[in-house]
């Protein structure tokens, strides 16, 4: 099985990349490929969902195939399965546990990426969330990615190209690789070949996922997120009363709190109990009171990281959340106009058709732009609650 079979519905890219990898193996053999086929820097973009992550590690494994007889990416040489499992040493890649990656970790890694590979073919450097790097990041990125070494690659991913997302300097040293949401069809193939999901399970999760593939595999296996995406469908026309405003609010605020909770117990707890071992506990002897007191100061960063990854975990559950929710005030607003188009909660159809029969075009939209607004908001740092509780405030009202 090759590198590309993770990336799900986009042949285009991967053809454009499967050519940069060859002229890439072509270099590495002293050749002379062709002009602008392979660069230094590439800018993954799509959709949440559409595999900006997995298709630049699919890239990077076919940069560091050491298949002679194939095309690069062949998926079974070590230069391949070191890279898809994460466990190759030129292959870095940068996923921020918290809000933002800082200048600090960047500069570190385009310190690490200026050495030449060990391997003797690419540093390849992953920035899963090129979105989220600071100010100063982004200038310590500029500076590597202007005067890149012979061979380093960096392969940044990001939800789009506008400067909101990277930076006009930087993308405009970038090689573009658009992505766009994988069709059901597409989406149900993978889940049953790679993930051996039952086909009317994975049809089922491919039809409801809004093009996204990991939200797919996770519906397809997951009894908790099945649930709680049926909690959250439900509140549209649960709001019945004014009460029901705040007890719709603590539900949203509550599943996702808990989302993250259980997403990160486990990891804390490993984290922990490792790095109180690195320093000494439990150890008897000389040295081990002053190193029960340079503990406290790195148990103390440890536990400011993961309250960081737990602040991200739950405003990602949360818009998930809100993603469907609007999914379901567009499938309302489709079924009031009579229009063709997909739904985005086919499940979910007989509840769209009475919402559309209880409420005007005009209200399901001002619904709509309510949740909308809250994503907004949230996203600009304003409290969950605050901005749950005004959204669920304007869905009761209409």
């Amino acid at each position: 099985m090759s590198v590309w079979a993770e990336v799900v519905g986009q042949p285009d890219a991967v053809a454009t990349l499967s050519a940069a990898a060859e002229a890439a193996a072509s270099i590495v053999a002293g050749g002379t490929p062709a002009p602008g086929a392979m660069t230094h820097a590439w800018l993954f973009t799509g959709p949440p969902g559409s595999g900006r992550s997995s298709t630049a590690r699919a890239f990077a494994g076919a940069l560091e195939c050491t298949a002679t007889d194939d095309r690069p990416g062949c998926g079974v040489c070590p230069g391949c399965r070191t890279t898809l499992h994460g466990t190759h040493a030129d292959v870095r890649v940068v996923a921020p546990e918290g809000l933002s990656i800082s200048v600090a970790e960047m500069r570190a890694l385009v310190q690490t990426a200026a050495r030449r590979p060990t391997g003797g073919r690419w540093q390849v450097v992953i920035i899963e969330d090129a979105d989220r790097l600071t100010e100063g990041a982004a200038n310590a990125l500029l500076k590597a990615v202007e005067e890149p070494p012979d061979r380093t690659v960096f392969l940044l991913c990001a939800p789009s190209d506008h400067p909101d997302d990277v930076s006009v300097t930087i993308r405009s040293r970038c090689r573009l690789v658009p992505l766009g949401s994988p069709r059901p069809p597409s989406i149900a193939s993978a889940l049953e070949q790679l993930d051996g999901i039952p086909p009317e399970m994975a049809s089922w999760a491919a039809s409801v996922c809004g093009g996204h593939v990991g939200r797919a595999r996770r519906l397809a296996v997951d009894e908790s997120a099945r649930t709680r995406r049926e909690a959250v469908l439900r509140i549209p026309l649960a709001l019945r009363r004014p009460a029901d405003v705040f007890t719709c609010a603590d539900e949203l605020i509550k599943a996702a709190e808990e989302d993250a909770s259980t997403a990160n117990e486990s990891r804390n707890e490993a984290e922990r109990e490792a790095l109180e071992t690195a320093m000494g506990a439990g150890g008897t002897g000389k040295g081990t009171a002053a190193a029960s007191r340079g503990a406290k100061g790195a148990i103390k960063d440890l536990e400011k990281r993961q309250k960081s990854r737990a602040t991200r975990t739950q405003r990602d559950s949360l818009d998930l959340a809100l993603v469907d929710l609007a999914g379901f005030y567009r499938d309302a607003l489709v079924t009031k106009t009579g229009s063709e188009a997909s739904l985005n909660h086919p499940d979910r159809s007989a509840d769209s058709r009475t919402a559309a029969a209880q409420w005007s075009a005009d209200s399901i939209l001002r619904r709509l732009e309510a949740v909308l607004a809250c994503r907004e908001a949230i996203d600009l740092n304003v409290k969950p609650r605050i901005a749950i509780e005004a959204m669920v405030t304007t869905l009761h009202r209409g």
